[in-house]
């Protein structure tokens, strides 16, 4: 396992979504619904965990949920020193503790890891069972 890379590939994932909120919150539709921007980036979670894995396991190896809290990990501590303090505090009024016990983060977080999971599972898992000469 690489930790470098991981939040080199965490920080980039991160950012996709960062991105994806902040597109949401331009567009009037969207602005105005929390669960209308849930729905969205719970379904943008997926291409973009999926391209942080993909990147990571073309040239690295380690479990899939150890890589995956490990980005987690790297979201959460951007979250709270760049999305709380910059977007949530002076946009929305809401604080570290408000942001951290939203339940609609902590579904999008178990949505991240079981897709970087799910990834290393099918995809980087059963490459390394290939190059071994192990059948699955």
């Amino acid at each position: 396992m690489k930790p470098i890379k991981i939040i080199l590939f965490g920080t980039l994932a991160w950012f996709l979504i960062f991105s994806l909120f902040a597109v949401l919150n331009l567009i009037p539709a969207t602005a105005q619904s929390e669960m209308l921007q849930g729905v969205i980036v719970g379904l943008g979670v997926i291409p973009f965990g999926l391209f942080g894995a993909w990147l990571y396991y073309r040239k690295n190896e380690g479990h899939g949920l150890k890589v995956g809290a490990l980005m987690l990990l790297v979201a959460m501590v951007l979250d709270a020193l760049i999305t709380v303090p910059l977007v949530e505090m002076p946009l929305h009024d809401r604080n570290h503790i408000d942001f951290f016990t939203y339940p609609l983060l902590w579904i999008l977080v178990t949505e991240n890891i079981l897709v970087i999971y799910g990834y290393w599972l099918f995809k980087a898992k059963s490459g390394v069972r290939k190059h071994a000469g192990i059948s699955a």
